[in-house]
């Protein structure tokens, strides 16, 4: 199983955005310089039924873009919670697989008061396939 390295800084601002919306699915980028992963980019969930579902605002999207861009980094992570399952990927997750060279991160807060974090990366992208990585968490 491929290992990836990521900051508890930055894992703990992923989890606080879950937690802070607990009943929708939350989502967000994560970005690296230099293939260190650097900063959270939280982007408001335009889901029909933000519930089930994630939908990334397009306009907030596209600032984060810009804003990755502006600072030198690259695209690492993608991530969104599931609020009411737990931190695999569902069919409509496979389905939007709009970038298959990020790390896809899954927050769950199924587990009686416990969050979960996962991680997938695609592993063929003619059919979508996400294969779980060992997330390493550093101080």
């Amino acid at each position: 199983m491929q290992q990836v390295t990521l900051p508890r800084k930055l894992v703990n601002q992923v989890l606080a955005h879950a937690q802070s919306c607990p009943q929708q699915e939350v989502c967000g980028l994560l970005s690296a310089k230099n293939g260190t992963p650097a900063r959270v980019y939280k982007i408001p969930n335009a889901a029909t039924d933000p519930a089930v579902l994630f939908d990334m605002h397009a306009p907030a999207l596209i600032q984060a873009f810009k804003e990755i861009r502006e600072r030198g980094e690259r695209l690492f992570a993608i991530y969104h919670s599931h609020p009411g399952s737990a931190p695999r990927p569902s069919a409509a997750d496979q389905a939007q697989l709009a970038y298959p060279q990020a790390l896809y991160l899954i927050v769950s807060l199924d587990e009686q008061g416990v969050l979960q974090l996962n991680g997938f990366r695609c592993t063929d992208e003619t059919t979508s396939t996400l294969e779980q990585v060992e997330l390493v968490i550093t101080e």
